[in-house]
């Protein structure tokens, strides 16, 4: 692999990682601020603990909720947003090296694509 290639493909990797996180924080940010606009009601007593539903662990029901404008399923696509934007990394490295003709690094990130989507699908 040469220097140049290396240094490009560290480039894009970097500018990737920026836009992801960034991305990911506007969503957040935004999720943020619906639910803060939207309070109404008396002001919560906290002398008792009243716990939140589970977390949502499927893609379809976040979406859905996006689609309505609810803050919480908008808060939880940012999340996500910022889980995948590793995962898009990789995937852009195995690619990256199969461009490159690079067979041991495009194993290895293939093998770490396969466990990092292993422990995102089944926890």
């Amino acid at each position: 692999m040469s220097w140049q290639a290396d240094k490009k493909m560290d480039i894009v990797i970097g500018h990737m990682l920026r836009t992801g996180v960034t991305i990911a924080a506007v969503v957040v940010l935004t999720g943020w601020m619906l639910m803060v606009t939207r309070v109404t009601g008396p002001a919560p007593g906290y002398h008792h603990f009243h716990g939140v539903p589970a977390p949502v662990l499927k893609i379809a029901p976040v979406l859905d909720g996006v689609r309505q404008l609810q803050s919480a399923s908008i808060i939880q696509l940012g999340i996500l947003l910022l889980v995948l934007t590793p995962i898009f990394r990789v995937v852009f490295c195995v690619f990256g090296f199969a461009a490159q003709r690079d067979p041991l690094y495009v194993t290895v990130s293939a093998v770490v694509l396969t466990i990092l989507v292993y422990s995102l699908v089944r926890g």
